[in-house]
C-alpha cells in the first residue's frame, strides 16, 4: 500500500509560490462565501468533501462502546469520548499526512460515498451524499446494527477571510443507542486556517460546541490553539453536567484532540478515563473497487481529476474538473427547464425534526435550514429501494481497503 502524501505534495511547491501570493490576495479581497472560488489546482487534494463523513467513525469500537454501558451519566462521557477521538481525524489527519492542509474537491449534487468498517464491533456501515448544492450540503448516516447504534447528520460550510480564512459548520449530528432509546444532538465546531502566510495552511478549532442528550445530560467543550489559554495547539476543556445544574459538573476533560486527553471525577480529582491516539490507530474503511462503482461514486467520479493531481499534471487538473462541472450545469439546467427537482438517493427533506428541535432548546441552537437548503433525514425506505451492497439486508460482494483515505490501495478485504 503506498501513499498519497509524496505525490499530492507537503506543501506549496516552490514554483508555485507566486500564485499563492496572488491567490491570497484575492481572498483578502473576495466578497462572499469562499467555498465559491475557485482554487489553484496546486493547492487541491485528491479527496472529495464528501468523503469527510467517514472521519466520524475510524474508531468503530469506540463509537459503538456506549451502546454497553448501562450508567446515564457514564454512557454520556463515553460518546464525549467518542467524539473527541474524531476530532483528529476530522481535522488534522490531512495535514499529518500530506504536510499541509489542502482544498477537498466540492462534491456534486448527488455524489455517493459509501463504505464499511469491519472490526472487533462487528460491521459498521456509512452511506454519504452530497444533498445540495447551491449551498453544498453532505448528509451521512453511520450505523452498527449489531450493537444498535446509529449516527446521522447533515453540514454545510460558510467560509470568510478575517485576518485568515474562517469556517462556521452549518447543521448537526445525531447519534442514537436503540438499547436506551437515547438521541444526542452534536453541534460543530466552528474552524479557521493557519499557516496561509508560509504556504503550509492546517485547521485550528475554535469557539465552543455541544452535545446535549435526551437522558438530561449537556457536554460542552470549549477548544483553544497556540498562543492561546493553554500555550498548545489543537487543546480543549470540557465537562459534562445535569442539564440544569451547569456549574455542577459530574465529568471534565481535558488535553489535545490531535494526541492525549483525559476524564476526571472534579469531587475527587481522579482520572476516570483516557484516550490516546498514539495507542489506538484508526480502522480502515472499505469501499467497492472503482471499477465496480455507480458513475456517481465519488472516488470513480473524480478518478480523473484525482490521477492528474498526484501526477502534478495542472492542466489535465483543471480541464477534468471542468467536465465535471459543466456536466452539473447542463443537469441543472434540464431539471428547471422541466420543472424538475433533483431526487436524493437516501436522504430525504423534511419540514420539521422533533428529536432535534427538543434538544436543540436546552442548548440555544437553531436549524438554520435555509443555509442547509432544509433538513435532512435518512430514509430508509429508499436505502432499501436502492439495493446498495452496503445496505444489511444485502450480501457484500469484494471491497477495497482504502488504507486511511489512500486513493492507491488495493487490498481486497473480503469476499
Amino acid at each position: 500500500m503506498s501513499s498519497s502524501k509524496g505525490q499530492e505534495g507537503s506543501a506549496v511547491p516552490t514554483k508555485q509560490k507566486g500564485s499563492w501570493s496572488s491567490f491570497l490576495k484575492s481572498i483578502a479581497s473576495f466578497n462572499g462565501d469562499l467555498s465559491s472560488m475557485t482554487a489553484p489546482a496546486f493547492i487541491l487534494s485528491t479527496t472529495s468533501l464528501v468523503e469527510f463523513s467517514s472521519y466520524w467513525t475510524e474508531h468503530p469500537s469506540v463509537f459503538v462502546a456506549p451502546a454497553a454501558e448501562k450508567d446515564p451519566a457514564k454512557r454520556m462521557l463515553l460518546v464525549l469520548k467518542w467524539f473527541l477521538s474524531t476530532l483528529k481525524q476530522q481535522y488534522a489527519s490531512r495535514s499529518e499526512k500530506l504536510g499541509s492542509e489542502k482544498k477537498p474537491l466540492n462534491p456534486f449534487l448527488g455524489e455517493l460515498f459509501l463504505g464499511k468498517w469491519e472490526d472487533a464491533a462487528g460491521e459498521t456501515q456509512l452511506v454519504s451524499e452530497q444533498v445540495s448544492h447551491h449551498p453544498p450540503v453532505t448528509a451521512y448516516s453511520i450505523w452498527n446494527s449489531k450493537h444498535g447504534v446509529r449516527l446521522q447528520g447533515y453540514n454545510a460550510q460558510k467560509a470568510s477571510f478575517k485576518t485568515t480564512i474562517n469556517v462556521k459548520q452549518v447543521g448537526h449530528a445525531m447519534y442514537h443507542i436503540d438499547g436506551f432509546n437515547e438521541d444526542y444532538l452534536i453541534t460543530l465546531p466552528p474552524l479557521h486556517i493557519e499557516g496561509l502566510v508560509v504556504g503550509a495552511p492546517y485547521v485550528e478549532l475554535n469557539s465552543a460546541t455541544y452535545i446535549q442528550s435526551s437522558s438530561g445530560y449537556t457536554a460542552k467543550i470549549e477548544y483553544s490553539g497556540r498562543g492561546w489559554v493553554s500555550g498548545k495547539s489543537n487543546s480543549f476543556t470540557a465537562s459534562i453536567y445535569p442539564e440544569d445544574k451547569k456549574k455542577e459538573p459530574i465529568y471534565t476533560a481535558e488535553g489535545q484532540w490531535t494526541g492525549k486527553f483525559h476524564f476526571k471525577d472534579p469531587k475527587t480529582k481522579q482520572i476516570v478515563d483516557t484516550f490516546d491516539h498514539a495507542a489506538i490507530k484508526p480502522t480502515p474503511l472499505s469501499i467497492l473497487p472503482v471499477e465496480q462503482q455507480d458513475d456517481f461514486e465519488s472516488r470513480k467520479a473524480w478518478k480523473k481529476v484525482a490521477d492528474a493531481i498526484n501526477k502534478g499534471d495542472l492542466d489535465t487538473t483543471s480541464a477534468e474538473k471542468s467536465i465535471i462541472e459543466n456536466r452539473q450545469r447542463v443537469m441543472r439546467k434540464a431539471e428547471k427547464e422541466q420543472g424538475k427537482e433533483w431526487e436524493r438517493k437516501f436522504f430525504k427533506r423534511v419540514q420539521k425534526d422533533p428529536v432535534f428541535e427538543k434538544l436543540a432548546a436546552k442548548i440555544g441552537e437553531q436549524v438554520n435550514q435555509d443555509a442547509t437548503n432544509g433538513v435532512w433525514n435518512f430514509d430508509q425506505e429508499k436505502a432499501s429501494a436502492a439495493k446498495s451492497p452496503f445496505h444489511p439486508d444485502v450480501n457484500p460482494p469484494i471491497y477495497v481497503d482504502t488504507g486511511d483515505l489512500s486513493r492507491t490501495s488495493t487490498k481486497s478485504t473480503a469476499a
